[in-house]
């Protein structure tokens, strides 16, 4: 074994340390280098360690949240389906209350020797999660791609939709039918998604309207959960302080925002608008059909793919963020702020 070390670690031009390392799954070694020595093995004819051999077979893993929220099973299949047309395997790994947490999946992963990850809406979107989990699974020479969220601190290709120009869309759809009292409903405050969008919101209501930032931020933003239940208590929030219009920061809680309005005996559009965002799958069959702000899935889906497989073929994506611009889609949700019809 020491002279077959010694062989592979000259071939590949690194010291046998080194060698050793990487033939068994240490991290701390550059993907260059650990790609130089399984060269190296390939060339001299020995054969893989099981878990690097697994490796290359082809199977690329998948990390999501819950699958409640249609969203995310919209993005993996087109996931799924561009990663089985170019000859991969995908291994999708599903985050549930109580259930596995993204660490957990990660490691189950890599022991079936994923040649690289694709997270959606993970840890690198919480603004108070530690981000040296992805620096160590890059030196373990794991290629990844993150989903919905940026952080400065990970060196990585990030794929994002436009969250600041979501926002905007919404408040100018809502101000053009002549509401002035809009409010936002969405997460917890420590998302990234979540603070771009109230930044956005923020920005079009000032420049739209006119009012103060600290106004907008303090009276017409209503953080809760991202379900329907969560939907529903911020909508009743806002409406509460005035509000006419109530932009969700998805689908669901656009849905549990309706129910808040009908609750209090109101009607969806006539007193109330309400826009959703994600545009999932069916959200234009429900009563009414909902206006929402349309994610653009199968571009980022199809570029998270695209970038992944070219940091496995060794070739490494810009450790930058690819940002993708979202849609609005008019439906039935919304409609002329009472106040504009009762005009004479």
């Amino acid at each position: 074994m020491t002279a077959r070390l010694a062989d592979i670690a000259a071939h590949a031009g690194v010291s046998e340390a080194t060698a050793s390392r990487v033939l068994n799954g240490k991290p701390g070694v550059a993907a260059a280098t650990r790609q130089s020595v399984l060269a190296a093995l390939d060339v001299l004819g020995y054969e893989r360690p099981v878990r690097l051999r697994q490796r290359s077979a082809g199977l690329i893993g998948l990390i999501t949240p819950e699958l409640e929220n249609p969203i995310f099973p919209a993005l993996a299949q087109v996931v799924v389906q561009a990663l089985t047309r170019q000859g991969y395997t995908p291994v999708l790994a599903t985050q549930t209350p109580g259930g596995s947490t993204e660490d957990e999946l990660t490691e189950m992963l890599v022991d079936r020797g994923v040649g690289g990850i694709i997270y959606v809406s993970g840890l690198h979107a919480d603004t108070t999660a530690d981000t040296l989990r992805y620096e160590r699974l890059h030196d373990r020479g794991v290629p990844f791609v993150l989903v919905d969220g940026f952080s400065p601190a990970i060196a990585a290709p990030f794929i994002s939709p436009d969250d600041r120009a979501a926002a905007r869309l919404a408040v100018t759809h809502l101000v053009s039918l002549g509401h002035t009292r809009i409010g936002l409903a969405l997460g917890p405050r420590r998302f990234v998604p979540v603070l771009r969008k109230v930044e956005g919101f923020v920005a079009a209501m000032a420049q739209l309207l006119a009012l103060p930032p600290k106004d907008v931020e303090r009276d017409l933003v209503q953080h809760s959960l991202y379900t329907v239940e969560g939907g529903q208590a911020a909508a009743s929030a806002l409406l509460d302080r005035g509000c006419t219009a109530v932009v969700c920061a998805s689908d669901m809680m656009a849905l549990g925002a309706v129910r808040a309005v009908r609750g209090r005996g109101l009607d969806v559009p006539g007193d109330v608008s309400v826009v959703g965002f994600d545009d999932s799958p069916l959200i234009a069959f429900t009563d009414p059909p909902l206006t929402t702000i349309r994610k653009p899935v199968q571009a980022m889906g199809q570029a998270a793919v695209n970038t992944l497989l070219e940091e496995v073929a060794g070739t490494p994506a810009p450790r930058s963020e690819f940002v993708f611009m979202p849609e609005l889609v008019v439906r039935g949700s919304t409609a002329s702020s009472p106040g504009v019809r009762s005009r004479p």
